[in-house]
């Protein structure tokens, strides 16, 4: 009963990812639901989503072309410390202890959703703060630590980043957004399994339904208005916020 309800879970998350992203914030509780300990569960949801990633990445791929074009971003170097930050993160996981993490699960997804929240529902201008190359450099590295260790909140996290910097084109952004979120990923992905966390039978449960759950989404996201599935994001995010918080660690 539980491995079906993690699959419609997944296809949840799947849709919501197409959609308006955010759709770990349904995997990694329904793994730990399943029984696996939180950074398993952490680590499983991480891999189980990553050939979605892979999917999309390969869809956006024009705007990857644009981006590589565009004279202000160094696709290259961005791409590199993404590529490195998300090893970090996930070494970081694998030192810290199973009753650490469970305290700071919910100040994760707290943080998360405040960053889907704010990202969605109060643009950001970038008129009264801006980042250099520098500077866009160092807040990549630091989201690719945060993207390898968690993950949660990530894309927005990235999207304001080069708002920041000054890029305009949302389809440019987007698309080079997804190519640094695979990277990250890759390398959690690489250093997750290596280290044995994977529970293999709940991951793949979960890439299925999240694979034909983005099916859906896609076809779903001209009928489904965007602001509808983000607010759900959002609803479960401050759900399992509480939950977490008052769950006993």
């Amino acid at each position: 009963m539980i491995s079906v309800i993690v699959a419609l879970v997944a296809f949840a998350a799947g849709f919501i990812n197409a959609v308006a992203g955010g759709g770990s914030f349904l995997t990694f509780p329904a793994l730990i639901a399943a029984g696996l300990p939180p950074i398993d569960a952490n680590a499983s949801s991480t891999v189980a989503l990553f050939p979605g990633q892979i999917a999309t990445g390969y869809a956006a791929r024009d705007g990857l072309v644009a981006a590589s074009a565009d004279n202000r971003v160094n696709v290259p170097a961005l791409g590199a410390i993404s590529l490195v930050g998300g090893f970090v993160g996930g070494i970081l996981l694998l030192v810290t202890p199973q009753s650490v993490f469970s305290r700071i699960v919910p100040w994760l997804i707290l943080f998360a959703t405040a960053v889907f929240a704010g990202g969605n529902f109060m643009p950001i201008s970038g008129k009264k703060f801006r980042l250099n190359r520098a500077g866009i450099f160092a807040v990549q590295g630091l989201v690719a630590v945060y993207g390898g260790y968690f993950g949660g909140g990530i894309g927005i996290l990235m999207l304001a980043a080069l708002t920041l910097f000054g890029l305009r084109n949302i389809w440019l952004m987007n698309s080079l957004k997804i190519l640094l979120a695979v990277l990250m990923n890759a390398a959690a992905v690489a250093t997750f399994i290596t280290a044995g966390l994977v529970h293999w039978r709940w991951t793949i449960i979960v890439a299925v339904g999240a694979i034909a759950g983005g099916y859906a989404g896609l076809h779903a996201a001209r009928r489904v208005p965007a602001q509808i599935v983000k607010g759900f994001v959002v609803a479960v995010g401050i759900v399992l916020t509480v939950y977490f918080f008052m769950k006993p660690a």
